[in-house]
């Protein structure tokens, strides 16, 4: 018989059953029986008390389960922070339950226990790479930040982005679905106080939508014992303009009811710079023009957000969640001003014109969610779930525009404002059950998603002096969007093989109806998105692995709208209403070396990718920006990756991608012919993470990231992207007190210029959004700090349509 040697987190995520047909059930509580979760529940030899045969950990009921043990004999070892071990020697034959399991607090317990586990920052299962952030500088900060410094997560342009694609982000397995600015806005609400990891799930399995690319999940630590507690936070920003954010956070927990309540209210001057340049030609290829501006952009606001959970137990078997997530931006007022200089075909000052923007919005966005779990028999269950998604936004925006010679005569001027409305409403609906089929688990579900929105702009011409309505710059778009779903998937480890299949259906029906122009997008299709994982562990040290899915990325309906957001009366952002969907195929081999080394080699390309480009028009002066249908994107990455301890106060992660990727679209300004935009390039990333006193109480990091070159549609880096980040953390009095401060982008190299320069087409940006800050945080707990929490978010699923233009 084959013996292997786990520790008791490899025999959580592997869960091998080799020759045994018994399972073994049992449950743990303390001296007050109330449920011990999270300990470690090991299965030795009786004949070698050092030989680990099976593992597991208890369920937040304390319940335990082993499966395919073989019948024999065993000691039975238990084991939880701040409790005496339980060692006892028992004998398996069938399926067997042990009697309760009562753990006893032991006797040199402190008051509050820390742990510096010997364990890399990042853990690798079948399908995710897991980051642990629990205890570190990032805890007292915000989601936004915590994601931001995950390894192998890149922020361009305000996005999110995992293997070169956009993410989605989850918390505890729900999706927030907000445009890039909404998403940023409510993690920088979320509080990274109790956050216990984050997933990054480059190929998600079935059970999630097919809809993106990869998943990061932040999951949150729960509250596993009956008491009170509380903290209030505040954090203090100090960049070009300071930034402000407190709130505060409540837990209470009995044997029936589990509920927490955070409030948070955030003040912010944001500042934002960007150089232009756009170079026009003329018919024949000469240059005509070229075109410089500095623009910048104030935006003042204040936001609150609410979260509010309610954990009911039902019954043994069932509970019972309703959760609320309101955010509300009742002010966000952005101050613009912009120069621009014209130079003629010589370098000579020709002309110039200024423009001078206000732009005044309010945003309302409430979530609503029931959940009801229950076991099926006594290893199943069912999940049904149920969202409800409000989303209303309003913003009028004034533009002014001055025109001059090139020794200041004053020419012209001319001016306008846009009204524009949004409300939104999503429901979603989903059944979930997941059962073993003898050795196997398999995993169904059903799920339906409804959005319905109105949205529109309405133009004005102010240039006489009175407000004059156009029809012909005015729009309304009324859309609707249903999709209907249905998976299957299993999984399966024997031997020295894991494995986890499934399949997704997904039919979707949208129709898009423009008032100006009439029905404008209809689309009725129904896609199959299968998944495939297979790891082989040849040996404790070594283990490969095969990965494919199939996905989808589905256009926002607000890339379908007509109308235009301004910068200048120049340069505008539009939406194009002929939009189809990109389907995508991803395929990745994996190598592993002690669960340290990584190597993965993968390749992804997606058909009718959709992409945001900028378009000059030489003839008319104008840059507008639309999304459009690429002919296909593609890439192919080498990464590496080492997560370790070198001593006991000194842990590393490091994370290198080298990846070729190439973007094939149409240049609509040259008849459409098919242009190829590809660069190679690497993202590096090693971040170094220290206990700086012999208590844990001090601890500290040091992040860096680079990346050589990197292309986004059409456009590519003109310089390499550096970063630096820097941050301790220090707690005081039994941890009631945490105190953090964080330096981001210590060198100001985080923002690069990128140009798009091919055929007749010639600009390029370089935005400067403040990235290098200072951020002082402190946190103070009280009542029974020593609990964890129940704390995660509420979103519904499709809210990610709901993308604003003015980013």
């Amino acid at each position: 018989m084959l013996k292997y040697k786990f520790t008791p987190l490899i025999l959580l995520i592997f869960s091998c059953a080799v020759y045994s047909q018994s399972d073994l059930r049992g449950k743990i509580q303390n001296q007050d029986n109330d449920p011990v979760a999270f300990a470690n529940v090991i299965l030795l030899n009786a004949t070698d008390s050092t030989s680990v045969y099976k593992g597991s950990i208890s369920e937040d009921d304390g319940t335990f389960l082993i499966e395919n043990v073989q019948d024999s004999s065993y000691l039975l070892k238990v084991s939880f922070v701040g409790y005496v071990e339980s060692l006892q020697k028992i004998k398996v034959k069938g399926n067997t339950r042990v009697n309760t399991i009562t753990l006893q607090e032991a006797s040199d317990a402190l008051d509050e226990v820390v742990v510096n586990a010997r364990k890399p920052k990042i853990s690798r299962e079948i399908d995710r790479l897991v980051f642990e952030v629990e205890n570190t500088t990032l805890s007292t900060g915000n989601s936004f930040e915590i994601l931001k410094r995950t390894p192998g997560v890149i922020l361009s342009q305000g996005q999110l982005l995992v293997k070169n694609r956009p993410a989605t982000v989850y918390i505890n397995d729900r999706k927030v679905y907000l445009s890039s600015q909404e998403l940023q806005q409510l993690l920088e609400g979320f509080s990274a106080e109790n956050i216990k990891s984050v997933e990054v799930i480059t190929n998600p399995p079935a059970r999630y939508d097919a809809e993106g690319g990869a998943i990061l999940n932040i999951k949150t630590s729960k509250n596993i014992s009956i008491g009170y507690k509380g903290s209030v936070n505040a954090s203090n920003t100090i960049a070009i303009e300071p930034k402000y954010s407190v709130g505060t956070s409540h837990y209470y927990k009995t044997d029936w009811l589990n509920m927490f309540v955070n409030y948070n209210y955030n003040d912010r001057d944001l500042v934002k710079r960007d150089e232009g340049f756009i170079e026009y030609y003329r018919p024949n290829g000469d240059v005509d023009s070229r075109w410089i501006t500095d623009f910048e952009r104030n935006t003042l606001t204040y936001s609150h957000s609410l979260n509010t959970i309610l954990d009911f137990t039902l019954s043994e078997v069932s509970t019972l969640s309703l959760s609320a997530n309101i955010q509300i931006t009742p002010d966000s007022d952005s101050d613009i001003s912009g120069l621009t200089n014209i130079y003629d075909r010589n370098n000579s000052l020709d002309s110039l014109f200024t423009t001078d923007s206000r732009l005044h919005s309010v945003t309302d966005n409430i979530l609503l969610a029931a959940t009801y779990n229950t076991s099926l028999g006594e290893n199943g269950t069912l999940a049904a779930v149920a969202n409800y998604i409000n989303y209303d936004n309003s913003q009028s925006q004034q533009i002014m525009t001055n025109y001059f010679e090139e020794d200041d005569t004053f020419i012209r001027d001319n001016s306008f404002s846009t009204e524009a409305k949004q409300n939104s409403e999503i429901y979603t609906g989903q059944v979930d059950i997941a059962t073993p089929l003898g050795s196997t688990s398999f995993e169904t579900g059903l799920k339906y998603s409804g959005l319905r929105t109105e949205s529109g702009q309405d133009y004005f011409d102010t240039n006489t002096g009175n407000r004059q309505f156009s029809a012909e710059l005015s729009d309304n778009l009324d859309y609707e969007e249903d999709i209907y779903a249905a998976y299957a998937s299993m999984s399966k480890d024997w031997e020295k093989w894991s494995m986890k299949l499934g399949l997704r259906g997904e039919y979707t029906d949208v129709q898009g109806i423009s008032e100006s122009q009439g029905l404008v997008n209809s689309q009725d299709y129904f896609e199959l998105f299968p998944t495939f994982y297979l790891n082989y562990n040849a040996s404790d040290d070594h283990s490969f692995g095969m990965e494919y899915s199939r996905r989808i990325t589905r256009p926002r309906f607000e890339n379908l709208n007509t109308y235009r957001y301004f910068l200048n009366e120049n340069n505008f952002q539009d939406g194009n209403p002929d939009l189809m969907p990109a389907i995508s195929n991803m395929i990745k081999f994996s190598y592993s070396y002690k669960n340290k080394l990584y190597f993965d080699l993968y390749w992804d390309k997606a058909n009718n990718a959709i992409a945001t480009m900028p378009f000059q028009d030489n003839e008319n002066r104008n840059l507008r920006s639309s999304s459009l249908n690429m002919d296909f994107s593609q890439q192919y990455s080498f990464d590496i990756g080492y997560y370790d301890y070198l001593n006991d106060w000194w842990s590393i992660t490091a994370y290198t991608s080298f990846f070729y990727m190439q973007n094939d679209f149409p240049a609509l300004e040259s008849g459409g012919q098919i242009v190829t935009n590809d660069a190679f390039g690497a993202y590096i990333y090693a971040g170094n993470f220290f206990t700086l006193s012999e208590d844990g109480t001090f601890s500290g990091e040091v992040t860096t990231t680079y990346i050589p070159d990197y292309i986004v549609g059409s456009y590519e880096f003109e310089e390499p992207q550096f970063g630096l980040n820097f941050g301790l953390r220090k707690t005081f009095f039994d941890s009631r007190l945490v105190t953090t401060v964080n330096v981001d982008d210590i060198f100001n190299t985080m923002n690069m210029p990128m140009r798009s320069q091919y055929l007749n087409q010639n600009n390029s940006f370089f935005a400067m959004p403040e990235s290098r800050m200072v951020r002082f945080g402190v946190t103070y707990k009280f009542g029974n700090f020593k609990l964890g929490d129940n704390k995660r978010a509420i979103t519904a699923e499709e809210s990610a349509r709901l993308e604003s233009k003015n980013q």
